[in-house]
């Protein structure tokens, strides 16, 4: 594998854990997809740096866990701004 690709996935990596960062979020940061931050972070993280990789996905299967509390609040919020307007 290329080291530039191996170091986005370990920057990437670092960022979601220092974060708790969703893949969404590290995508605009990094001005990436967020299905080639999902991969870098899932499957090729796991070839790289296996302690790495299980510490994103304890914070990937958190964001996964929470993401309909997220999005009931983001609704919520819509509807908020709909109505005063």
């Amino acid at each position: 594998m290329k080291d530039y690709i191996e170091n986005r996935a370990r920057s990437l990596a670092c960022y979601i854990i220092e974060n708790k960062a969703t893949v969404r979020d590290a995508a605009k940061k990094f001005s990436m997809s967020k299905s080639s931050v999902h991969k870098d972070v899932t499957a090729r993280l796991e070839k790289i740096s296996p302690a790495l990789s299980s510490e994103v996905k304890k914070v990937l299967e958190h964001n996964k866990e929470e993401r309909h509390i997220r999005g009931g609040l983001a609704t919520k919020k819509k509807y908020e701004m709909m109505k005063n307007n």
